[in-house]
Order: C-alpha cells, then structure tokens, then sequence
C-alpha cells in the first residue's frame, strides 16, 4: 500500500490550496479514506472522511463549510479543498486508509498559512 500526498505549500490567510493523495496497492474504490492533520505539538486530528462510494463526507467542526473532501475512484486519488485558509490551519496533512486491521499512513504535506 502507498499513499503519496502532494499540493501542500505556503499561503496567506483566506487563500485556498487542494491536497491530493494519490493511493495504490490495494483496491481504492473499496474503502473509506480520511484526511488527517498535525500541527507543531499537538496530536494528530482527523480532518475529513469520506465513504467508498463518495456519497457521505464526514468534517470536523473546525473546517466545515471551508474545506471539501472528494474523491476520484478512476484515477485512485483523494482530494481536500482547503478554501479560507486560517493560521491555525497549519499543519502536515497525511491521508490515511484502514483495510480491516491495517491502517496505512501517507508521509505526508506541509500546509502553512502565514502573511
């Protein structure tokens, strides 16, 4: 199993930035994925998730309404749009897919929101 994510970077407050995670080795149109996020000495949060089939998304109260979690079963990747980025938004966002009692991790992406 490989999760790569890509699209983070540095930007100012209320830009927008879409991650994706390219996902292979297994079968992605089978399971639920998950956008998780860390910040400097705090734990690890889950940001978003979404179901196999793409209908039912699930956010966090701190990113509802700014933040769109999708996926492309197609091209095995996830997306999350992060529109109206706030500081406290800084963090390594990592995807993450759990297969029964396997849980694999991306290596993550560096999202920073500064001016």
């Amino acid at each position: 199993v490989q999760l790569v994510e890509s699209g983070g970077g540095l930007v100012q407050p209320g830009e927008s930035l879409r991650l994706s995670c390219a996902a292979s080795g297994f079968t992605f149109s089978s399971y639920g994925m998950s956008w998780y996020r860390q910040a400097p000495g705090k734990e690890r949060e889950l940001v978003a998730n979404i179901f196999s089939a793409g209908t039912i998304t699930h956010y966090a109260d701190s990113v509802k309404g700014r933040f769109t979690i999708s996926r492309d079963n197609a091209k095995n990747t996830v997306y999350l749009q992060m529109n109206s980025l706030k500081p406290v938004d800084t963090a390594v966002y990592y995807c993450r897919v759990v297969r029964g009692v396997f849980v694999s991790w991306g290596k993550g992406t560096q999202v920073t929101v500064s001016s």
